[in-house]
């Protein structure tokens, strides 16, 4: 089974759950989204509520992957880089894969999806994303496409003792 992706859905209370729930359950496995284990949806949700915000303001659009049942399995936002010389690119953030459907090819699905979207939004030439060294997420980013363009050695301190690098991928569609 794949997942049935859609981008700009309708933010209903459901979609709203679904993608906390995601959030937390990503962030509750170790997965690098912004939180380190353990956490709580109400501890995920003023970030949820930020990106929503960003979302109703335009400058950030959200594609969601949904598994079989209809489940919130994936998502990605897109955020407009807002600086005027900088407009021909976009961040991809908060890049997830519920846990249960790891291993799956769902992540380089999710990417493909957010590749499709961003080819379909006028005058963007390049998709970045920052990860977490440590994990090899930059080994998978570079398996999808995406070239290391940048690391800052030690920029992410995950638990005193524990710093991780902060990686710049960058994909260009042109």
């Amino acid at each position: 089974m794949s997942l049935t992706f859609t981008f700009d859905p309708a933010i209903t209370p459901a979609l709203r759950e679904g993608v906390l729930e995601l959030w937390t359950d990503v962030s509750n496995a170790g997965g690098s989204v912004g939180f380190v284990p353990p956490v709580t949806r109400e501890d995920i949700r003023p970030e949820l509520v930020k990106h929503m915000v960003a979302m109703a303001e335009g400058r950030t659009r959200l594609l969601v992957g949904h598994d079989e049942a209809g489940g919130v399995a994936a998502t990605a936002f897109l955020t407009f880089n807002t600086h005027r010389l900088m407009t021909h690119w976009l961040w991809l953030y908060t890049v997830m894969v519920h846990p249960r459907h790891q291993g799956k090819g769902y992540g380089r699905d999710l990417l493909a999806a957010a590749e499709r979207a961003a080819r379909g939004i006028d005058g963007i030439e390049a998709i970045r994303l920052t990860c977490r060294g440590g994990l090899g997420l930059e080994r998978f980013y570079a398996s999808c496409g995406y070239k290391e363009v940048g690391r800052v050695p030690d920029a992410i301190r995950v638990a005193p003792g524990d710093d991780r690098d902060d990686i710049t991928m960058l994909l260009p569609l042109t």
